[in-house]
C-alpha cells in the first residue's frame, strides 16, 4: 500500500483518539463538577446567611432598619469548549510526520436570584410572639432549657427578663436577677438528669409541662425555684402557659417576637467607644446614673465584638459603619446561640412565600 494511504489511517487514528478523549473529558466534567461546587455553594451560602443575621443584630444596636435578602435559587451553567487540530509536514525523503493537538476548556456562569422578606405575612410572624409549641420543639432538639427560656421569654408571672430590651436599647437598667436564677436552676436539673419537659395542654391552650424527679424534691435546686415562683415547698411540676390559671404550680409567661429576640441579641453588641462617646447608640444606666453593663444580661449567651481592623480568627464578621463586628471562633458559647436564632428565625419566618419582586444577578463572565 501508499506511504499516503497509511498517512491518511494515522490522521484518522489520532484524531480518533483526540475525540475519544476529549469525550471521555466531558463526560467528567459534570459528576467533577458537582463534587467541587456544591460544598462550594453550600459553604457560601450559610456563611452569607450568618454575615447577614449578624448586621441585622448590629443594625437594630444602632436603631438602623433592618432587612432580609433571601437566597431564593442558585442556578449555574457549565459551557464545555473542545477542540482538535493535525499538522503534517511532508519531506522529500523519509516518514511523513504528524503533530496533533487538542485542548478542552469549560466555563461557569452562575446565577443568584435574591427576594427581600418583606409584606404583611412576614412582618404579622416576625412580630408574633413565639408560640409554646415551639419551645417544646427546641427543647427536644437538644437545646438547653436556659438558653430557650432565657431568649424566647421576657416574663414569667412577676420575675421580669428585661422585657425593654425586647426593643431599643432602653435607657434605664432592667431587671433580670431573680429571672436568671429561676432558669439557672431548671438547667442545673436538666444537666443532672431530673428534669423532663413535655408539650401539654388545659382547655385547649397549650402549655410547657416540667417535670422534676421525686428524688429531687429536697433539693437545693427545688427549694430556689418555689421560693422565687411562689409555689409551695418541694414543688415539682410546674406548667408554662400564656393563660393566666391558678393550678398550683402554673406560671404565666410571655414570650418575646423574633424581633424582640432579635432586639434582646442586639444588646450584646459591643459598639466601639468612639461612636457611644458620638451618641450614637443609647448608653443605658442604672439609677445611681453609672453605666450598665448589658453583658450581665447577655453575656452568657452572646457576645459581639468590635474592632478597625479585619478579624483574623472571627467565626462570622461584618464590616459596618467604618469598623468591623464579629463574633470570636473559639467563643463556643455565642455560635451555639447564634445557631439557636438562626434556628428560631427558619421557624418563625421560614414557612413565608414572599411575592415582592426579585433581584436575579449573573454572576458568570
Amino acid at each position: 500500500m501508499s506511504k499516503s494511504f497509511y498517512s491518511k489511517v494515522t490522521v484518522l487514528s489520532g484524531i480518533g483518539f483526540l475525540m475519544i478523549f476529549l469525550l471521555s473529558a466531558c463526560a467528567e466534567l459534570g459528576p467533577a463538577t458537582l463534587k467541587g461546587e456544591r460544598n462550594n455553594y453550600n459553604i457560601a451560602v450559610q456563611r452569607t446567611n450568618d454575615e447577614q443575621l449578624l448586621l441585622n443584630l448590629v443594625r437594630l444596636k444602632y436603631r438602623d432598619t433592618p432587612l432580609f435578602l433571601e437566597v431564593s435559587s442558585v442556578a449555574s451553567q457549565f459551557t464545555l469548549k473542545t477542540d482538535a487540530s493535525v499538522n503534517a509536514e511532508l519531506p522529500d525523503t523519509g516518514l511523513n510526520i504528524f503533530k496533533f493537538g487538542g485542548g478542552a476548556t469549560y466555563q461557569e456562569r452562575p446565577t443568584v436570584t435574591y427576594s427581600p422578606l418583606q409584606g404583611d405575612k412576614f412582618i404579622k410572624r416576625v412580630l408574633s410572639p413565639v408560640p409554646i409549641e415551639t419551645l417544646s420543639l427546641l427543647y427536644h432538639s437538644g437545646w438547653s432549657i436556659e438558653r430557650i427560656l432565657q431568649l424566647c421569654l421576657q416574663r414569667m408571672d412577676s420575675l421580669k427578663n428585661a422585657p425593654g430590651a425586647s426593643g431599643p436599647t432602653p435607657k434605664k437598667a432592667p431587671q433580670f436577677e431573680k429571672f436568671a436564677r429561676v432558669i439557672k436552676s431548671f438547667r442545673t436539673l436538666q444537666t443532672r438528669g431530673v428534669l423532663e419537659v413535655a408539650l401539654g395542654a388545659r382547655h385547649g391552650v397549650p402549655r410547657l409541662v416540667l417535670q422534676i424527679s421525686p428524688r429531687a424534691r429536697d433539693w437545693t435546686e427545688v427549694q430556689e425555684l418555689s421560693s422565687y415562683l411562689g409555689t409551695p415547698p418541694g414543688q415539682t411540676q410546674y406548667f408554662l402557659s400564656k393563660q393566666k390559671a391558678d393550678d398550683p404550680g402554673h406560671i404565666q409567661v410571655v414570650t418575646r417576637s423574633l424581633l424582640g429576640i432579635m432586639f434582646y441579641l442586639s444588646q450584646s453588641v459591643e459598639a466601639p467607644e468612639s461612636h457611644i462617646k458620638s451618641g450614637k447608640v443609647t448608653t443605658t444606666r442604672l439609677e445611681s446614673g453609672e453605666k450598665f453593663d448589658w453583658s450581665l444580661v447577655t453575656g452568657n449567651l452572646l457576645r459581639i465584638r468590635s474592632q478597625s481592623n479585619a478579624p483574623s480568627t472571627a467565626s462570622v464578621a461584618i464590616y459596618y459603619r467604618d469598623h468591623w463586628f464579629y463574633v470570636e471562633d473559639s467563643d463556643l458559647n455565642s455560635k451555639s446561640t447564634f445557631s439557636l436564632l438562626a434556628q428560631i428565625f427558619a421557624l418563625q419566618a421560614g414557612d413565608i412565600k414572599d411575592v415582592s419582586p426579585m433581584l436575579t444577578l449573573p454572576i458568570g463572565g
